[in-house]
Formats: C-alpha cells, sequence, structure tokens
C-alpha cells in the first residue's frame, strides 16, 4: 500500500530534464514582446512630434478667462415622457382567467 508521501512525491509529469524547450521559448516570447513595445513607443512618439500645438477649434491661453453669459437648454425645449409606472412588465406572467 502507498503511504501519503510517495503519492504526493510522485512525478505525474512525465521526464521534465529532457528537451528543456520551455526556458529558450519563454526568453523568446519576452524578447519579442519588448520588441514589439519599444517599436510601439517610438511610432507614437512620432506621431505625436507630427501633430500642432493647438488645434483652430482650441482657445488660447487669452480666452481662458473669457467666459460666455448664455446657458443653453439641453432638452431644448422637449419633456421627455415618462413611462407608466402601472404598466405590464415583461417578466410578469399573464395570467389566464
Amino acid at each position: 500500500m502507498l503511504t501519503t508521501a510517495q503519492v504526493l512525491a510522485e512525478n505525474n509529469f512525465g521526464d521534465t530534464r529532457t528537451g528543456g524547450l520551455a526556458g529558450p521559448m519563454g526568453l523568446f516570447l519576452i524578447v519579442l514582446l519588448a520588441t514589439a513595445t519599444v517599436l510601439l513607443i517610438r511610432n507614437m512618439n512620432a506621431r505625436l512630434r507630427r501633430l500642432p500645438d493647438r488645434f483652430p477649434q482650441q482657445a488660447g491661453p487669452a480666452d481662458l478667462g473669457h467666459t460666455d453669459g448664455t446657458v443653453v437648454d439641453p432638452t431644448d425645449g422637449t419633456v421627455a415622457q415618462e413611462s407608466p409606472t402601472n404598466g405590464s412588465n415583461g417578466s410578469q406572467q399573464r395570467r389566464n382567467g
């Protein structure tokens, strides 16, 4: 009969010493991901350098203190209709009577 220590010490994963491909494959993936990250960062930096300092719609620093006194109604005078509170719900079952 096997003891608990023998069951726990048993190698169920096969021969793990030969054909050690996990280490080199992991290194390859890390180098590949690092290279892709560096290339993406360089590409984004080049794109950001090509952007203008200000876009035409932006207000300049002198316009920041000036505020417009008009207030716009977001509903434009329309009132949303409320749903009835006692209406039937789709999850309720109908009773046949």
